[in-house]
Parts: C-alpha cells; sequence; structure tokens
C-alpha cells in the first residue's frame, strides 16, 4: 500500500522514523536503531517482515499502544510502527569525492541552494540514489535537515545516500571547482537544455530554492545553466521534480557515454 505522505512541522525531529517502508530501509542500512515501537495491535503483512529483520539485528523492540504512537510522531501516519534512531550522521565533502573515486566513477554531486521543505529533500535523496549520485549537499542554515518527514519522504533512501551540510556553499562550490567538478545550475533564464548539456566528467548540479530559484552569487559561480523545456502556461517546476528530471538527463548522458 502506497504511504501517505503528510507533513506536520511540530513533527521534525531527526530521532524518529515512521512508516513501514521507512522503517524497514532504515533496518537494511548502516544506521543505529535504539528502539523500535510496534502497535500491539493485530501485526500483518509488512509488520512481521520488519519484526524479523528487528530481532535478526537484536533491536530492542516495544509493543505500545495506538495512542503511544500517535502522541510519538504527533498524529502522523506511522502505519504502526516507529523507529527511535540515533540522529542522521552527516558527512564531509570529501567523503563524497573519496566515495566516487572509490567506485571508480567521476563525482556525480547533488548541490541544494535552501531547499526548505523537508518533503522535496526527501524526494531528491531518493531519487538521488536511484540515479547514482554519489552525494547531496545542503546548506547549515535556510535549509531542511535530515527529519522523521525525510525519512518517511525518501522511503529510507537517506539511508543510503552521502548527505553533506556545509557553512556556505559559495565556499563548497570553489571546493569542488578545485577538484575539477563541473558546476551546472538550474535557471529558467539559461540558453541551453537539460538534454543538450554533456554531463561526462565529474559534475555537480545546483537545484535552487522553492520559490527564489539560486541566489545570485551562486549563479555567477555556475559554470553553465541549464534549464528543463517546458511548453505548458505553468513555467516551473516543483523543486523534486525538476531535480528528478535533471538527474536522469545525468544518468542517461553517462550510460550513453559508455
Amino acid at each position: 500500500m502506497k504511504e501517505k505522505i503528510t507533513r506536520n512541522i511540530d513533527n521534525d525531529r531527526e530521532d524518529i522514523v515512521i512508516g513501514r517502508n521507512a522503517v524497514i530501509e532504515t533496518l537494511k542500512g548502516n544506521g543505529t536503531i535504539e528502539a523500535l515501537y510496534v502497535s500491539n495491535s493485530k501485526l500483518e503483512g509488512s509488520i512481521k517482515a520488519i519484526l524479523g529483520i528487528a530481532k535478526e539485528k537484536n533491536i530492542l523492540i516495544k509493543e505500545v499502544d495506538k495512542r503511544k504512537l500517535d502522541s510519538m510522531s504527533n498524529n502522523g501516519a506511522h502505519q504502526g510502527v516507529i523507529a527511535k534512531v540515533t540522529p542522521f550522521k552527516y558527512c564531509e565533502v570529501s567523503d563524497i569525492l573519496d566515495y566516487a573515486k572509490k567506485k571508480g566513477e567521476d563525482p556525480f554531486i547533488v548541490i541544494l541552494d535552501e531547499i526548505e521543505d523537508p518533503h522535496n529533500l526527501g524526494s531528491i535523496a531518493r531519487s538521488a540514489e536511484l540515479f547514482g549520485v554519489h552525494g547531496i549537499i545542503i546548506p547549515k542554515r535556510r535549509s531542511a535537515s535530515v527529519n522523521s518527514t525525510v525519512y518517511k519522504s525518501s522511503v529510507g533512501a537517506v539511508e543510503h545516500v552521502k548527505i553533506a551540510k556545509v557553512t556556505n556553499i559559495n565556499n563548497t562550490i570553489e571546493e569542488l571547482k578545485e577538484n575539477n567538478v563541473w558546476i551546472y545550475g538550474t535557471d529558467i533564464r539559461a540558453t541551453e537544455y537539460s538534454y543538450e548539456a554533456n554531463f561526462s566528467g565529474a559534475c555537480a548540479v545546483i537545484i535552487g530554492n522553492e520559490g527564489r530559484g539560486m541566489s545570485k552569487l551562486t549563479v555567477k559561480k555556475c559554470d553553465k545553466l541549464i534549464k528543463i523545456p517546458m511548453v505548458g502556461k505553468i513555467n516551473s517546476l516543483n523543486a523534486s521534480v525538476a531535480g528528478g528530471i535533471i538527474m536522469y538527463e545525468v544518468l542517461k548522458g553517462r550510460l550513453n557515454n559508455k
């Protein structure tokens, strides 16, 4: 059953994961799960699989009533299970570059310029995991962080994607350039379409803020600006949708050049 994803700003905690699919992916990942809270009502379907994995990993399981789960998730769509986890461990930018090197691949990085909606961050992380991104970079300020909402909207993909949180995006862009990473910015004013760009070699793609797009200074830092072709009357896309399209174009270009 497809998970209903809801946002409750009072539930933006970094120490819990809610929803069956997100909990399963968390169990499969390398993060530390401190305890699993499961509804004491009838256990069926994927809950049995969750309990099986948890027992194999000797994770503490607590059967609680629905009211406890409602309280922990602030009445979110917990689907009868919540994992209490150690808050997400961010990596360094150098870790992302090293990861690509170990895989024998040119770095493929996504930079988020003040993406504030945790649903967008989660969806972007999900696409990044699917399209072979080596890591995501987010700023420490004016940005969504990895919390329970992000875990759920990514369906647990954040457990499999490296995410670095940096003090200054523009300084980080300069650091990437020193490592021969080509910087692409997504901007409606660009003259080149995403399908025309050559994404071979090390590259980073910048996705701008949901409303403002990229900051002016960040635009100037880009080596090339690209845009997604659109023919409708609405001239903008949701940030996570735009990010998914661009990531697909990068992967497609790399596969075609093999």
